[in-house]
């Protein structure tokens, strides 16, 4: 090693002299507690023993400071929560790195009411003896949907993962080749068929499969017929499905339940939004499918949960199932969803109180008013020297839901960004709070659509600090 880096290295302070110090001292005193301050003080020392071996040159009447500040940066990035607020400005409703649906202010105010002390989630308040935790969100489905029965676990892949589990486990599960799906974080259905104990039987072809396909599958191994509702893609052009009430009563005549997976899970009719190409939970049930799995944080508006209906007798088998218990939500999904449910018994209340609903309902005049707020509170903040319009774009529902379905917007696009529109981004995403947007044709995007409604001046003021 160099003499003149062992010398830097040896004028390095020590943990118990950088401790001492009166801007260490004030960072134990402001509320940093002291293992974590030694901590940090240990990686900071670290990281300066790092640069003076990379060949930097730090001066040793210098390097103290140095290191003291680098304590500070530290203990500031330590106290901020990894898990928090950021402003969506994609357009992308359903945002899977962003959390998805942003629930409604009914939902939060469950959480917050059923958080700060103890709740009735399973104890029946009428017998004093211990209740059902479906018991809270299972009328509500069932009157929602139509269905005899319903239950909830912690995600829409336990839901198919359990449906397989307690209804077919060691033996054959018929489903279409076109319905293999794998959604986001390399979720498969055979993958999950075989954790199950299931056996895939795949029939017809990719993009065409007729009930002769399924009957001629059938064996005395046959548990049930599946259909996967293939909602983040569409095959398109030469192809054949088979009908659900076709599969319905080929199930009936052979004696076996039918389940569907519908991924998202509809309960609103919005064609007259233009949003046709989703099926809803209630045309499932009402065409007979005996199992319908669906997700409670996509097309629902509410938190991460997966939602199974159908059958009251094979509802009352899954919940007898002992994975259920591994699979269960807690109590604040729990209120979170009865208060998102409950929004649904008003069509109207849904569509003005549930986040998802409102934005995949906005119209694109709404979108425009929107935009051109934002375009004057961001010139109001960071000045007119900055270029910036509104532009016609595209917004999507994302989450792997509503595939071929893009909503008409308008953006706030900023264009001649000094270091280009990815240095900007990344200094948005870096921000308090951070500010996550999108580029196209060169241009940094802001689409108001995702912007809640008090985060336009945030957004704006966030904007002109980067800018600055």
């Amino acid at each position: 090693m160099d003499i003149e880096v062992q010398n830097l290295l040896r004028h390095l302070p020590s943990v118990e002299e950088l401790l001492q110090a009166e801007r260490t001292k004030r960072l134990i005193t402001d509320g940093h507690p002291r293992p974590v301050v030694v901590a940090l003080i240990r990686q900071a020392l670290q990281e300066c023993r790092g640069r003076i071996q990379g060949g930097e040159y730090l001066a040793t009447e210098a390097v103290k400071q140095i290191i003291l500040e680098k304590i500070e940066e530290k203990a500031r990035d330590f106290s901020k929560p990894n898990l928090r607020p950021v402003i969506n400005a994609t357009g992308v409703i359903l945002h899977t790195n962003l959390g998805r649906a942003v629930l409604s202010q009914r939902a939060k105010q469950a959480i917050a009411m059923v958080a700060e002390g103890y709740s009735n989630l399973e104890m029946d308040l009428g017998t004093g003896e211990r209740g059902s935790r479906y018991h809270h969100v299972a009328a509500l489905l069932a009157n929602l949907t139509g269905a005899e029965g319903a239950m909830v676990v912690n995600n829409n892949a336990a839901a198919v993962l359990l449906t397989l589990t307690a209804l077919a486990r060691g033996k054959e599960v018929i489903v279409s080749r076109g319905q293999l799906v794998e959604i986001g974080g390399s979720f498969r259905v055979p993958e999950v068929m075989a954790q199950s104990g299931a056996q895939l039987v795949e029939v017809g072809t990719t993009n065409k499969t007729y009930l002769r396909d399924y009957e001629q599958a059938i064996s005395e191994k046959t548990a049930m017929l599946l259909k996967v509702h293939t909602s983040n893609y569409r095959v398109v052009g030469f192809t054949k499905e088979t009908a659900t009430e076709e599969l319905v009563a080929l199930g009936r005549s052979r004696k076996l339940p039918v389940a569907e997976d519908l991924g998202s899970g509809f309960l609103l009719d919005l064609s007259a939004w233009g949003i046709s190409d989703e099926p809803t939970v209630q045309d499932s049930v009402a065409k007979g499918v005996d199992i319908v799995t669906f997700s409670g944080d996509k097309l629902l508006g509410g938190p991460q949960a997966g939602i199974i209906v159908g059958k009251k007798e094979l509802i009352t088998r899954l919940q007898a199932h002992p994975l259920t218990r591994a699979l269960r939500i807690d109590k604040l999904t729990m209120a979170a969803l009865e208060a998102t449910l409950r929004e649904y018994l008003d069509f109207t209340s849904a569509r003005e109180n549930i986040p998802t609903i409102k934005m995949l309902t906005a119209t694109k005049e709404e979108m425009r008013q929107a935009a051109a707020m934002l375009l004057e509170n961001i010139q109001t903040e960071a000045g007119r020297e900055i270029i910036c319009e509104l532009m016609e774009d595209w917004s999507e529902a994302g989450g792997g839901s509503l595939p071929v379905t893009f909503l008409p917007t308008w953006v706030v696009a900023l264009s001649g960004i000094e270091g280009g529109p990815e240095r900007l981004a990344g200094k948005l995403r870096s921000g308090d709070p951070p500010i996550i947007a999108r580029i196209k044709d060169h241009k940094l995007m802001l689409d108001p659509r995702t912007v809640l409604p008090d985060e336009g001046p945030l957004l704006a003021k966030a904007l002109a600090k980067c800018l600055g």
